[in-house]
């Protein structure tokens, strides 16, 4: 993803991209706070209310890009005129990218020996070793194939990676040596940065691991894990079907944190069944106790007609709504409580992470990865629904591979044969438009504050005319004390910081037209 903040020669829009002119909004008197963008205090700490939660829980995206996947459409079959075949989009878009931009490396196993019924991700259900070297060698010819079509800086070698991440599925379904031989063939094809500087991460099922896997990690070069656990209590986890102990999951952390692993996230889910907000508070506790570096705690969305595995998760066994909202208010509050920094859309960091930091220094962004201090990378997608995000000049392009394994084998087995042939199926390609409600929701997202000056400077426009319609619609937000506007720009306020994603929602052209109920809800 493109970090626009770097951009010093803005492209503004030209006629037909012009706003209309309209009246200016009635703006209150320039705002106290305006001062300290990107600098997230104690007065921004997440505020929980009942009663504002459940007037603005709403269906909405995560927004891990604008526009969102929803709005992917069928790459043609090639690019040219009067009929003539040329280079098919993905191969231009991989050909004609920036050079100097660094990379972030994204690779989807979709594979799982269990299945877990909450689960809503592109996945496969098998316990046949073999799956994963079959798949491991697709894997390695879509590297290669989109390799040889980047070009690198004058006087390297190899393209820049800053960034990588193994996700799923079951990142750890590969064998310890089937994760060797992939990380050495990177090595062949890419340039990383050191253990310092570099973000290498891969997302851990903790009964998946030999008794070598994380020290074999830990040497290859991964740095950062993060662990599946959901929640403790036995009772819930024989519901979902995703059984551990306590002591394996503290037993993973010490010896990750022996191995000298920099950061270690846990996922929590809120909402599963046979939860209360008091078994799910002994589990936050617990894991305070177990001190991870960043927490992830996401909110169990019930969707039976769309995904098949929560069919056999009872809907007499879930929480009721308002027992769910206790459980989201007392983890943010016993979170914070404990010290760790809420960065955003369910995610809690401490003070001295890299997330938190770059939040307060006005830094952090988001893209597929989700939030990320790598703004400045092009995301390059391998394997089964994988999704990349790739700049070409004032254009970006975001593309996603076949979700479907069999039709993503048979595209790298014609790529073999046919050069016009890439993995690839879907893409959007950005307009100005849309990258400038990008900007505008990233930048609420990640620092809970919109600067109209830096919007103005970078996009040639006037923010207040332009985006007159949407300062409307956040009126009422305003006088429930979600935000503050005036004449510089908007901030989120504590009590708006757990709705941040509704404030975003203001500025999609796409939401209403199309997707209004295409979503989960926000809480």
């Amino acid at each position: 993803m493109t970090d626009y903040s770097a951009q010093t020669n803005p492209q503004p829009y030209n006629d037909a991209e012009a706003p209309p002119s309209t009246t200016r909004p009635v703006m209150q008197p320039d705002n106290p706070y305006a001062s300290t963008r990107g600098s997230i205090t104690s007065k921004q700490l997440p505020a929980f209310d009942e009663a504002i939660i459940n007037k603005y829980n709403r269906s909405g995206p995560r927004y891990t890009s604008y526009p969102t996947a929803l709005e992917f459409t069928p790459i043609p079959e090639n690019i040219g005129v009067n009929g003539f075949e040329a280079v098919g989009l993905e191969t231009k878009i991989l050909q004609n990218r920036e050079s100097r931009a660094p990379l972030s490396l994204y690779f989807h196993i979709p594979f799982c020996r269990h299945l877990c019924y909450y689960c809503a991700c592109n996945k496969i259900i098998t316990k046949k070793n073999s799956d994963s070297g079959d798949y491991l060698q697709y894997l390695m010819a879509e590297i290669a194939l989109k390799r040889r079509l980047l070009s690198v800086p004058e006087g390297s070698d190899k393209p820049l990676v800053k960034q990588l991440h193994l996700g799923g599925g079951t990142p750890t379904f590969l064998r310890d040596e089937e994760m060797v031989k992939l990380w050495e063939f990177l090595q062949t094809q890419f340039e990383f940065l050191s253990d310092d500087e570099g973000d290498y991460s891969i997302e851990i099922d903790p009964r998946e691991l030999s008794d070598n896997t994380l020290k074999i990690l830990r040497n290859l070069g991964f740095n950062r894990i993060s662990l599946g656990v959901q929640d403790l209590d036995e009772t819930v986890q024989i519901a979902v079907n995703r059984v551990h102990s306590v002591e394996l999951i503290e037993n993973v952390l010490t010896e990750a944190r022996g191995l000298g692993f920099h950061s270690i996230n846990i996922d929590l889910i809120y909402g599963l069944p046979h939860q209360t907000p008091d078994t799910l508070d002994k589990t936050v506790q617990r894991i305070i106790e177990m001190s991870p570096d960043r927490l992830s705690v996401f909110n169990y969305a019930h969707l039976p007609e769309r995904f098949k595995a929560q069919r056999q998760i009872k809907d007499e066994d879930l929480p009721s709504p308002a027992a769910k909202l206790a459980m989201l208010g007392n983890t943010v509050n016993t979170l914070t409580e404990a010290g760790y920094q809420y960065i955003g859309i369910d995610h809690f960091a401490k003070p001295d992470d890299e997330l938190a930091i770059a939040q307060r220094e006005g830094k952090l962004h988001r893209n597929f990865q989700g939030y990320t201090i790598m703004g400045d990378c092009d995301l390059l997608g391998f394997g089964v629904s994988s999704i990349s995000q790739i700049a070409n000049s004032n254009t970006r392009y975001i593309l996603q591979n076949d979700t479907d394994l069999q039709n993503y084998q048979a595209k790298i087995d014609a790529a073999k044969t046919n050069p016009m042939v890439m993995p690839a199926v879907k893409y959007i390609k950005t307009s100005i438009k849309d990258r400038l409600r990008e900007y505008v929701i990233m930048n609420l997202l990640c620092h809970d504050y919109l600067d109209f000056k830096d919007v103005n400077q970078k996009f040639g426009i006037d923010a207040i005319t332009y985006f007159i319609n949407e300062i409307q619609q956040l009126g009422e937000m305003q006088a429930d004390r979600l935000i503050d506007m005036d004449a510089a720009g908007i901030r989120v306020l504590p009590r708006g910081r757990l709705l941040g994603r509704n404030v975003a929602m203001v500025f999609d052209e796409y939401l209403e037209k199309k997707h209004k109920n295409r979503f989960s809800k926000v809480i």
